[in-house]
């Protein structure tokens, strides 16, 4: 016997439950496979199909909830709850990232609001106190993902700075460094002053705004009164000027050929040079060149052999090559330049000009381009390797315009600057040498510091201060979560003791766990974190993995070294307006919030009923409402199907419980309806498997919502309510069988929503089962299947049985009569006599109807249903009084009859005729004026036409409806 459900539908009582019933039980762990569960089956997989894996793109330990999160989230547990329902080996790993600049911005401002610093710590104490931060905040998101039920993997949880993944960040260095794609040189970067780092191309944002562009005279020397005017829209970087540079075959400048200038304002010699890279169309045609501060500049600079004047220090200010202007901030800098330029009479013409600045995306600041000595990847041969995973397939993208903007990426590549001048990070592996000063990374497979110098023995060396971009660890995710780099033998191999900062050392590194799910079968991840994340996944994942051999000992391919085999990219969830969220903008969205108040469920399915691949979800909580609606439905057809079977227990009638768990069935000889919604389940089952196929997330929830509210609780529920009678007069075979069919189909239907709705679909099962359920949890329960052959085999057999097409008559008929009654404004307590002509109809429809006259009345409420011939008289006289519907398959008379108030009806009539020949007179002047005729569009001439016709077609009717009133 089922549990009893409260009466009302109660989100909150049930979620918090379940989320910690399903943590405490550890129900979605995947156990490390042993080396015998790990060999594949016949057919190269386990239990002849690969597992599905999935990684969680980690977020930052500052971070919360927000609805991108969610929806990533959402997205990734419907298809990990499907996979591990239909029975594949499922693995979800969870994690996050240890956000080297954000985490540390957090922490320094925690230090300023107690009135100390990073560096009145000192870099250990500071280390320390951001472990220490976050071990007291950094797991908040995943707390959220906890209570939302992310059915994650939570004993495999992850950090990109524990022990482990730290040795495989070192090792990743080092075999790179030994390579030779890794070197340190100085060349311009990014510089951010407030975070005080290099960042990368990605991290900056460009926005175009409308500045200016300044003309400065130079003074020729040995040429009194000559200048060469230069155009710049950065007049304050000319203090680190060495050079102007003209096109050489710009004839105003022929005569400049080999002179030198004098730097306004520093009073230094610097050279006129010629390079064909100065457009001669742009400003003036002589640029000034500062190596040190525009990378253009300094490639113009190597080329000429220029030196590099660096003018600015880590914080933007003008240092002392700056000479006068030493101390001030680059902008009041540029004041004082301009200001000084024209009292020397230097100062040009000024012009508007439209320039595109680069704003650091952590703290928004304006990137100040700077010669910094930094440590890059080469990264080409990454790249080409990446870019033939994709273009042979062995990795794919959903939606595929993403491949396109991919590899056009991939192709222009730069190399990748790595190091970050921060102290929260993985420090780069390398050490000086204060004597020789040369550099010393250990080999690869070496975690132990180097004591001396490898070039010259001397024990005076101090490691890199810089740490490696947050990327770089994040993009070894896929291998190093599996136990990369320890992956040389066959049975699980524990990695060398490693002192680290880390809580604990370092845990046994797995191989088989490599073997096993690596590759990984899917990555669902917004657009914005494409070239961030996933193509420097890709780069790495390729790299490295495609060194490890198979688990047979042959050598991996290439299409078995990609880190995944597809990427879903979802889209943006915006506003209900389509606008984006933002904080300026006020219309950011909680989720938090939204769960409070609608529960997780209704979220969920919100944003998976919107989820279409490449098209933003506008979020509208009115859409969460109904959806909340929805689950209400589904809870009161529990109860109402919960009270029959404790009514049939009360008579001795009990469900078998081996009817429950699989896929419905219906006999041959069963009711019509029984059959149909057999029929409609195994519909929605191939529909829902094969959207998800896709990731058409929106499909599956769909087809999932029209068969659970539409079809189920709408028609057959309300079909069921005449078998179920348990009266002793009553046919108990036939209330068992309809007992047992609904009860089959509704626990089978909940199988189907759980993915997208698991906690109400948890309490319910469970509630079916009482104590005695097959498994621990619905999530672990089976996946209602049906493959191509066996559905059209069933389906074939549905039609045969004319199924569809009885239950279709039945329907259609019911939704006349209901729609005549709504329009004809019959009480809803009034039961009406319905009469269906013989002529013209369907034999079909006339069995339906014949075999189901039950079903017609109790559900278009009808009282009494006759069959006959209608002559043309009588045909036209219940036609003209609107008491006949016509149909393709029938045609059904109504009749109910009314006390209508005739002086007051005649009123009414009166009114709404003057309104309707006011509004045709009107559309004929329209429609009857040729200069507005010759000028309209011809979709507005269209529709006042159709406009026109309607309104005379109602003109008509409400005039007959006049003339029909009896006289007074």
């Amino acid at each position: 016997m089922p549990h009893d459900l409260p009466k009302a539908y109660d989100p909150a009582a049930i979620e918090d439950h379940w989320a910690e019933y399903w943590v405490r039980e550890k129900l979605f762990t995947q156990p490390t496979p042993t080396e015998a569960s790990s060999k594949p089956a016949e057919g190269g997989s386990l239990d002849g199909r690969s597992p599905f894996t999935i990684l969680l793109p980690p977020p930052n330990v500052t971070g919360r909830l927000h609805m991108g999160h969610m929806l990533n989230q959402t997205e990734m547990d419907i298809l990990t709850r499907w996979h591990r329902m239909k029975g594949d080996t499922t693995l979800w790993l969870p994690g996050t990232d240890h956000a080297g600049i954000a985490t540390q911005m957090m922490v320094e401002r925690q230090l300023v609001s107690e009135g100390t610093s990073r560096k009145a710590l000192g870099r250990q104490a500071f280390e320390c106190r951001v472990w220490k931060w976050r071990e007291l905040y950094g797991g908040a998101i995943l707390d959220q993902m906890k209570r939302l039920g992310a059915s994650v993997d939570w004993q495999r949880e992850y950090f990109t700075m524990d022990a482990r993944l730290s040795v495989a960040v070192r090792e990743a260095f080092t075999r790179l460094y030994e390579q030779g794609l890794i070197y340190r040189g100085a060349y311009v970067v990014n510089w951010c002053p407030s975070c005080q780092t290099a960042i990368s191309d990605l991290e900056v944002v460009h926005e175009e705004v409308l500045g200016k562009l300044w003309e400065i005279r130079y003074p020729v020397l040995g040429m009194p009164g000559e200048f060469l005017t230069i155009a710049t829209t950065r007049p304050e970087t000319m203090l680190g000027d060495v050079a102007v540079a003209i096109h050489p075959e710009d004839e105003r400048y022929l005569h400049l050929h080999g002179k030198k200038l004098l730097l306004p304002l520093v009073n230094r010699e610097i050279p006129i040079v010629l390079d064909d890279w100065v457009s001669r169309d742009f400003g003036t045609g002589a640029v000034k060149v500062t190596p040190a501060h525009d990378p253009n500049d300094f490639a113009l600079g190597q080329r000429h052999h220029l030196p590099s004047i660096n003018i600015m220090d880590d914080t933007a200010h003008i240092n002392e090559a700056g000479g006068p202007y030493a101390g001030l901030d680059r902008y009041k800098a540029r004041e004082r330049v301009l200001e000084d330029l024209g009292a020397l009479g230097l100062l040009g013409t000024i012009h508007d000009h439209k320039l595109s600045v680069g704003r650091c995306d952590r703290s928004k600041d304006v990137v100040e381009p700077r010669l910094s000595t930094q440590w890059f990847i080469k990264i080409q041969p990454l790249a080409d390797r990446a870019i033939e995973a994709v273009e042979k397939g062995h990795i794919k993208f959903t939606p595929d315009q993403y491949k396109k903007t991919y590899l056009n990426w991939m192709t222009n590549i730069h190399d990748w600057c790595i190091s970050r001048q921060l102290w929260w990070g993985h420090r780069i592996p390398a050490w000086h040498c204060a004597d020789c000063n040369k550099i010393t990374v250990p080999a690869p497979g070496d975690i132990a510091d180097p004591s001396a110098c490898m070039h010259c023995g001397n024990e005076q060396i101090r490691q890199e201060t810089d740490v490696l971009d947050t990327w770089f660890s994040s993009g070894l995710l896929p291998v190093s979560v599996f136990g990369w780099p320890f992956l040389n033998k066959k049975t699980d191999v524990g990695a060398p003791s490693f002192a680290s900062s880390a809580k604990g050392g370092i845990a046994n590194a797995p191989s088989i766990d490599f073997q096993t799910f690596y590759p990984t079968s899917l990555l669902v991840t917004g657009f914005d974190i494409l070239f961030f994340w996933v193509a420097r996944m890709i780069m790495l994942g390729c790299w490295f993995a495609l060194d490890v051999p198979m688990p047979d000992g042959s050598k991996r391919e290439l299409k078995d070294s990609v880190p995944f085999k597809d990427v879903y990219i979802h889209a943006l969830v915006r506003d209900a307006n389509r606008e984006k969220m933002s904080k300026t903008k006020g219309n950011v969205i909680d989720p938090i919030e939204i769960v409070k108040q609608y529960g997780t469920d209704a979220v969920r399915f919100t944003l998976a009923s919107m989820a279409s691949p490449g098209t933003d979800i506008a979020f509208n909580v009115a859409r969460t409402e109904g959806y909340r609606a929805f689950a209400n439905k589904i809870w009161n057809a529990a109860r109402f199907i919960f009270m029959n079977v404790d009514r049939a227990a009360e008579i001795g009638i009990t469900v078998d419980p081996f009817t429950l768990g699989g896929m419905p069935t219906a006999a041959d000889d069963a009711q019509l309806e029984a059959r149909w919604i057999v029929a409609e389940f195994n519909k929605a089952v191939i529909q829902v498997n094969e959207a998800l196929t896709l990731y058409r997330y929106d499909d599956a929830a769909n087809v999932i919502y029209q068969f659970f509210w539409g079809i189920l609780c709408d028609w057959y529920l309300e079909i069921s309510k005449l078998r179920l009678d348990f009266s002793e007069s009553a046919d108990k075979t036939k209330a068992l069988t309809t007992l047992t069919t609904l009860l089959s189909v509704f626990e089978a239907s909940l199988r189907l929503l759980s993915p997208f709705m698991p906690f109400l679909t948890e309490e319910i099962w469970h509630a079916i089962y009482e104590d005695n359920t097959p498994f621990k949890s619905i999530g672990l329960s089976h996946y209602p299947v049906l493959d191509r052959e066996q559905f059209d085999e069933l389906n074939q057999k549905f039609i045969s049985q004319d199924t569809y097409s009885h239950m279709f008559h039945l329907q259609h008929l019911i939704n006349v009569v209901r729609n005549w009654r709504k329009v004809a404004g019959v009480p809803e307590k009034d039961l009406i006599p319905i009469m269906i002509a013989n002529n013209p109809l369907d034999n079909g429809a006339r069995e339906s109807f014949c075999q189901n006259l039950d079903v017609i009345q109790k559900m278009a409420k009808v009282s009494n249903i006759s069959f006959s011939d209608l002559d043309q008289d009588r045909r036209e006289l219940l036609l003209n009084q609107g008491n006949l519907v016509q149909q393709p398959w029938f045609e059904v008379a109504l009749f109910f009859e009314r006390e209508i108030d005739v002086p007051a009806e005649r009123e009414r009539l009166a009114k709404e005729i003057a309104k309707l020949e006011k509004g045709l007179a009107a559309a004929e002047r329209q429609l009857g004026n040729e200069a507005f005729l010759s000028k309209a569009p011809a979709n507005i001439v269209e529709g006042l036409k159709k406009q026109e016709a309607e309104t005379r077609l109602l003109l008509e009717k409400a005039r007959a409806a006049l003339d029909a009133l009896p006289n007074e």
